[in-house]
């Protein structure tokens, strides 16, 4: 990572002023005069460097604008992409210390798998009290998933994506089994077989477990439909493009592992991911078909471009066979949701009142935006099928992201809590912490919640 988080401040470190409007007056007067120069009017993310009396590189001013608390602290994001390279330190106190150190390590971020992006080698030293392990534990788990999703489906198939998850169990001394191919039959995971089985490589479940058997646990789904055609439904070639993305839930839950191995929580960690891709061939699931799932339940094809659904259902009653005090999903899996939210607020559902009134607190405190929509029961009669048990989508529309959370809460009986994320997994716009591409949302909080509960 081009930051390097420091303990210590060495002699020829240079200053980084962190200043909202109105504060540029607590600059040397050469300094002031400097930047009313070069136009500087510390608006939120403005950086400028300040020369020393020799004309050499003094110093840094970053602008906050009128931003505060955690905001401000995801600007310094601008301070790992743009600083030159080189020993930094904050001048300034610090908004949210230890999340400004993280934002500069995430603004940092560079996708260099297939062209050489170099990033300018900052050395930063942080403020007394900041946990710096902890930081780079927390960068290194969003720049997991970041790579994973950046990743074209060229490379990061089914088969990519369960050696990406065993290297991660290795590291963390976790074990993982895979489920491929025919034997998802023989092991009751019918639909995640179905949704998969035209592609070239064979549709898979990954299940990685981690942790203490008398721990209290806790289970990860992810969404791993490392690319979607759309099926026999096939979606226009403009919305293919992004379609290496359609993995993300599986890359966000992989990245909230990471964190929780390495910083050992105590919980009986297990992640589970349906592997697949939504492939044309002569194999493909067809518009029509009625498919049986695990839970027994069966499902009528309404559209076969809604078939995150399908492998999500199948991973999420495995998942809720053990009981667990609480499952997780996480998956790209509505147009509809960002039609209501857009692409940087993730929608998220579950019936926990105080699970949710917890995640907007943390969400709110650490800037890592979601918000709850309702699970409005009367719109789960759409989902009615005259010839099985459900159909996987509604006619008409309305409520896409409603009513697909509605379809998924029908396979979750005995956990404890559920929540369902429909994440967009994907920064449309460069932000200062982050660059456009591949995101991780919402684990931060995940992280911060599960931390809370078992530390």
């Amino acid at each position: 990572m081009p930051v390097e988080l420091v303990a210590k401040r060495v002699e020829q470190s240079r200053p980084i002023h962190v200043l909202r409007n109105g504060e540029i007056g607590r600059l040397a007067e050469h300094e002031q005069r400097w930047l009313a120069a070069t136009g500087f009017k510390a608006e939120p993310g403005q950086l400028a460097l300040l020369p020393a009396p020799d004309g050499s590189l003094g110093g840094a001013v970053l602008g906050l604008g009128d931003r505060g608390g955690a905001e401000a602290a995801l600007l310094c994001g601008t301070l790992g992409r743009d600083l030159p390279a080189g020993d930094w330190h904050f001048e300034s106190a610090l908004p949210r210390p230890e999340l400004a150190a993280l934002a500069a390590c995430l603004g940092a971020y560079r996708f260099t798998r297939y062209a050489d992006r170099p990033g300018n080698e900052v050395r930063l030293a942080l403020p007394n009290g900041i946990e710096r392990d902890r930081v780079s534990i927390l960068a290194d788990g969003i720049c997991l998933a970041r790579d994973l999703i950046n990743t074209p489906a060229s490379d990061l198939g089914p088969e990519a994506l369960e050696s990406a998850a065993r290297e991660l169990a290795g590291k963390a001394g976790a074990r993982c089994s895979v489920i491929v191919g025919e034997e998802l039959l023989e092991r009751n995971l019918p639909m995640i077989h179905a949704v998969g089985r035209a592609a070239s490589q064979a549709p898979r479940l990954i299940d990685l477990q981690w942790g203490n058997m008398d721990a209290p646990k806790v289970t990860l789904v992810g969404k791993g439909v490392c690319f979607d055609t759309g099926g026999l439904d096939i979606k226009p070639s403009s919305s293919m493009l992004l379609m290496k993305k359609d993995m993300g839930g599986a890359a966000n839950v992989l990245g909230l592992a990471s964190m929780i191995m390495r910083c050992g929580l105590h919980l009986r960690l297990r992640v589970l991911i349906p592997a697949v891709e939504n492939s044309i061939a002569g194999a493909a699931f067809r518009p029509g078909d009625i498919l049986r799932s695990r839970k027994g339940l069966t499902v009528e094809i309404g559209n076969t471009d809604a078939e995150g659904r399908l492998v999500l259902a199948d991973a999420l009653a495995l998942a809720d066979e053990e009981a667990p005090e609480l499952i997780i999903d996480m998956a790209t899996l509505t147009g509809a949701a960002r039609v209501a939210l857009g692409p940087d607020l993730p929608p998220f559902f579950t019936q926990d009142e105080e699970l949710a009134a917890t995640l907007g607190e943390i969400s709110a405190d650490i800037a890592d935006p979601m918000w709850r929509m309702p699970l409005w029961r009367a719109y789960g009669e759409g989902l009615s099928s005259k010839v099985a048990d459900l159909n996987n989508v509604v006619e008409g529309g309305f409520a896409g992201a409603i009513t697909a959370a509605l379809f998924l809460q029908r396979f979750v009986e005995k956990a404890g809590s559920w929540v369902h994320f429909d994440i967009y997994a994907w920064n449309p716009k460069a932000k200062p912490h982050a660059p456009v591409g591949g995101e991780a949302q919402c684990i931060r909080s995940l992280f911060r919640l599960l931390q809370s509960r078992y530390p």
